[in-house]
């Protein structure tokens, strides 16, 4: 029996998976003398917004970018407060703060650990604070906010609404995609994500073709003139090579997520009498199982356990923004955020894995709680 390593996630065999068609596309770039902002970019931009179902996509330098920009296009700036989730990764949170406007957080349901849409109508009823402009649903694990109740609220208190879905590519609501509901829509190309580049990489997609400009203008130095600054902006550009990387990866992304979705089964037919608080897939969304995350309070124990066993996991995220330093608030209380943070666990899982790489993490943890 094997005993190799098994990765939380590995964007190498990503890689070896598309070897020749990655190399190809790479030396297409390098051939071509053009880098930045070129027929690559252009393609891919037009392909991803074919693939999610909006009239465009606009590439930019990463995930966090992308939420600023997408922010600062849609009139959010300082002074306005964005409200959010806080079992998030501190990128949406700072991407939030360069805009000038401050993160306000709402509690998560403590099934499926995203947002608490009736703790958010709460606090737009109650509080009634002018100064909430926006709402940046965090799309988690893989699997998407309730979007048409929450565009609902959005309408009736006059929110602008963008998605955050680092973590949601191919996640589905009714049958339409994560990212295709709010007025923009933010997703990161980390090399570990669904749709991973071989570095940093990020997109902003809408149906407005307003504000699709404007974060066209934002994310280089506010030129439609070469060196004319037609409004401020600054640099943030994805460039051709991951765009050529990305151009390739998207047309197995059905596939690799369909993969991801038969490991997932695996693990919940394997795992369904352990004392595991397993993976609550909401009625009516589809989950694209960027993680596989499941719960107990012996968290770390079960951690340590399978690190022995050479199984390595992921924990997303063990410190909730408002209880880290940089972001403290004493006074804030989010029970169902804070439980999650201390019992969340995330189980390898990705298309470089097999069914009985997941078979044997599924005797480990059912070994550990024998």
């Amino acid at each position: 029996m094997s005993n190799s390593k098994i990765l939380p996630a590995d964007p190498r065999a990503g890689y070896l998976a598309a070897q020749t068609e990655i190399d190809s596309a790479v030396l297409r770039v390098l051939k071509s003398g053009l880098y930045i902002l070129g027929s690559e970019l252009d393609a891919f931009e037009k392909e991803f917004a074919a693939w999610l179902g909006t009239a465009g996509a606009v590439g930019v330098a990463n995930g966090t970018d992308a939420i600023e920009l997408a922010l600062h296009a849609a009139g959010i700036g300082p002074g306005d407060k964005v409200v959010t989730v806080a079992n998030t990764v501190t990128a949406t949170v700072s991407a939030i703060g360069a805009t000038g406007a401050k993160a306000v957080f709402v509690d998560v349901e403590s099934g499926t650990m995203l947002l608490d849409l009736g703790a958010l109508e709460t606090m737009l009823t109650e509080v009634r604070d002018p100064k909430i402009k926006a709402v940046v649903p965090v799309h988690l694990y893989g699997q998407a906010v309730d979007m048409p109740r929450l565009m609902d609220l959005a309408v009736r208190h006059n929110l602008v609404v963008v998605e955050d879905c680092a973590q949601a590519h191919g996640a589905t609501v009714g049958g339409r995609k994560a990212g295709t509901w709010g007025q923009l829509a933010c997703f990161s190309f980390y090399p570990t994500k669904n749709l991973g580049a071989f570095g940093d990489a990020g997109a902003v997609a809408g149906n407005d073709p307003v504000l699709l400009d404007k974060v066209r203008l934002l994310r280089q130095y506010g030129w439609r003139k070469r060196y004319v600054s037609d409004s401020p902006g600054r640099n943030s550009r994805l460039d051709e090579i991951q765009a050529a990387i990305l151009r390739v990866k998207l047309g197995r992304l059905k596939a690799e997520n369909r993969q991801r979705d038969n490991l997932a089964q695996v693990y919940l037919a394997g795992l369904k009498d352990t004392p595991l608080q397993l993976p609550v897939v909401a009625e009516g969304r589809t989950h694209c199982w960027h993680q596989f995350v499941v719960r107990t309070p012996r968290r770390d124990e079960l951690k340590t356990h399978l690190e022995k066993a050479n199984i390595l996991c992921g924990i997303l995220y063990p410190v909730p923004i408002h209880r880290q330093p940089a972001y403290h608030d004493a006074t804030l209380s989010l029970p169902h955020t804070e439980q999650a943070c201390a019992e969340v666990l995330s189980l390898p899982l990705h298309p470089g894995l097999t069914s009985e790489d997941i078979a044997r993490v599924v005797r480990e943890v059912a070994g550990f709680f024998a």
